[in-house]
């Protein structure tokens, strides 16, 4: 960090019409999150001031014109905007969708010029994000654009991590998109994100066969024959621990995923169904691979209860203390990387 008490925490405000907000708010109306990290949301005080009091929560916070002028102790808002915003909560508005975006690539770019050292986005509607200068399926794929990196979709929690080969494609094209090239790239930035931004010397991966029951030896498709098992088995020859691949259906019933350090899923529903099912509330979307952190709690707009101060903001609080530690664990590892004697002490300590 660049002579910081705390890290600062880049946070793009989302949908003002869904929960977002309210999420944003309940994890920092909490002051001792303060004392880990300093907030710094992109979006408006007067337009926050506004929403803090339809959900009568109680929170200061403190404007500025830029992200590096940002103060320690204070909820910070980066003055993206300065207007009055219709918010209509529940409603899916391109209007608002234009405010999220502003949002994002303020944050986006506070990020890339180091003004924050993570990001953590709220949630937003992929459809009225929409745009001539903004044509992306979501945050991750904006962020590969974006940043240095191969991006990856990574479902974490505290006991489980599950990655995705292919992530918002449609379920007819999965078969179509995946390819050696694609597995050994994906397991890549998977291996490494274990080892450097959570801590884990030799990495156990367990990759999911892409039809039901592995393809039946044939009897229901033959991509897990032809296309995974000989890519893992390339991956394995070059020291990887890719084990697999398992039938999905059981996979995760059977306790089975207990034994690896993550899960590697075929497509968008394999990996996030059983994902949400075992961890909602608690999960974190955190896009690994690439040059900076960026993480985002598990729901989405949540419009049938925007507005109602009814939304749990676990998940995004979860988000912020993921991207601080995983912050933290890259940080340690560039010290230890660069002097391999400290390395060798610390593995004997572990």
């Amino acid at each position: 960090m660049q002579n910081k008490e705390k890290i600062k925490v880049g946070i793009s405000v989302g949908d003002l019409n869904g929960i977002g907000s309210e999420v944003i708010m309940k994890t920092f109306q909490d002051k001792r999150i303060l004392e880990l990290c300093t907030p710094v949301i992109f979006a408006s005080a007067k337009t926050l001031s506004y929403l803090k009091k339809q959900l009568n929560l109680q929170l200061d916070f403190f404007g500025i014109d830029s992200a590096s002028k940002a103060v320690h102790g204070k909820i910070n808002v980066v003055n993206i905007w300065r207007e009055h915003v219709n918010i209509n909560f529940g409603q899916e508005d391109e209007t608002i969708g234009t405010y999220a975006i502003k949002s994002l690539k303020a944050a986006t770019l506070a990020l890339k010029n180091n003004e924050i050292d993570v990001l953590v986005t709220a949630p937003i509607n992929k459809s009225n994000i929409q745009a001539e200068d903004f044509k992306f399926p979501g945050h991750t794929d904006y962020l590969d654009q974006e940043l240095e990196g191969n991006s990856l979709m990574f479902m974490i929690t505290n006991s489980l991590r599950v990655g995705l080969l292919t992530d918002h494609v449609p379920v007819k094209d999965v078969t179509n998109n995946i390819n050696e090239e694609l597995i050994t790239k994906k397991l890549t930035t998977i291996n490494e994100s274990l080892k450097v931004d959570f801590g884990i010397r030799k990495p156990k991966i367990a990759v999911l066969g892409i039809n039901p029951h592995v393809g039946d030896n044939g009897v229901i498709g033959k991509e897990d024959d032809e296309v995974l098992k000989p890519a893992l088995a390339k991956l394995n020859e070059r020291g990887f621990l890719a084990y697999g691949p398992y039938a999905a259906d059981s996979f995760f019933g059977s306790d089975n995923y207990k034994k690896f350090d993550a899960v590697i899923a075929a497509y968008h529903d394999q990996g996030l169904i059983p994902f949400k099912t075992l961890s909602f509330g608690q999960g974190v979307n955190y896009t690994a691979g690439l040059s900076h952190v960026r993480t985002s709690p598990d729901h989405g707009t949540a419009y049938e209860i925007a507005g109602k101060g009814l939304a749990d903001h676990s998940s995004f609080e979860e988000a912020v203390f993921k991207a601080i530690s995983i912050y933290k664990n890259r940080s340690e590892y560039k010290v230890l990387s660069a002097n391999p004697l400290q390395k060798q002490k610390k593995e004997k300590s572990r």
